[in-house]
């Protein structure tokens, strides 16, 4: 099995409700987002690039791509980020991470946060699953595709709350699955391809 996500393009509207619902839902500390929507077009978030007569604006949804050969995994001195063998899942173990931030380096993707001070929250109390994971002081933290939800048998934050339905998840591996199907007769993209990374994040053009 590996596991991967599909996001359709053509249906992204850059609301960033993935962005919330993930924050929510791992209990992610002020400042800390897994989850980001860029924007392709002009030199500001939501700004059209192109001329007036032809503008050109879209967005691009970013997390962790839990590649299936992490450049990440290779850089980490203590084997705090490794790769799940039963489901190719790129996971950060918080108790392992000594906060040298060489995984961040590696990464191409930019899809990493780092705990520089104690986590603090705006909220009074414990937002989002209960399961969730807590969050340590001087550590790197990731998108894991909520973990804490697949063992419940459930998908993860973000694509329940697409309003647009731009995202589908599941295993790659097999060709009767929803991001399978997804794949079939759609021409699609994945980031930095070049860089040797193997992406489990497929977005239809």
């Amino acid at each position: 099995m590996r596991y991967g996500m599909v996001i359709d393009l053509k249906r992204c509207s850059g609301c960033r409700g993935c962005s919330t619902i993930c924050k929510v839902a791992n209990n992610l500390p002020n400042d800390i987002w897994w989850n980001r929507v860029l924007t392709v077009g002009g030199n500001y978030l939501d700004t059209a690039g192109g001329t007036y007569e032809n503008p050109e604006l879209h967005h691009i949804p970013l997390n962790c791509q839990h590649c299936g050969n992490p450049a990440c995994v290779k850089a980490c001195p203590v084997g705090a980020t490794y790769k799940r063998e039963e489901d190719g899942l790129v996971i950060q173990d918080y108790d392992k991470c000594i906060g040298c931030r060489m995984c961040m380096v590696a990464c191409p993707y930019n899809a990493r946060s780092f705990n520089w001070k104690k986590p603090e929250y705006r909220a009074e109390y414990p937002l989002g699953d209960s399961d969730s994971p807590e969050h340590q002081y001087n550590v790197v933290e990731k998108c894991s595709f909520c973990v804490q939800r697949l063992a419940k048998g459930e998908t993860p934050a973000c694509m329940e709350l697409c309003l647009a339905r731009a995202r589908w998840f599941g295993d790659l591996d097999d060709p009767n699955s929803e991001v399978s199907k997804k794949l079939r007769g759609r021409q699609y993209v994945r980031l930095l391809e070049e860089k040797g990374t193997d992406p489990s994040v497929y977005y239809l053009k």
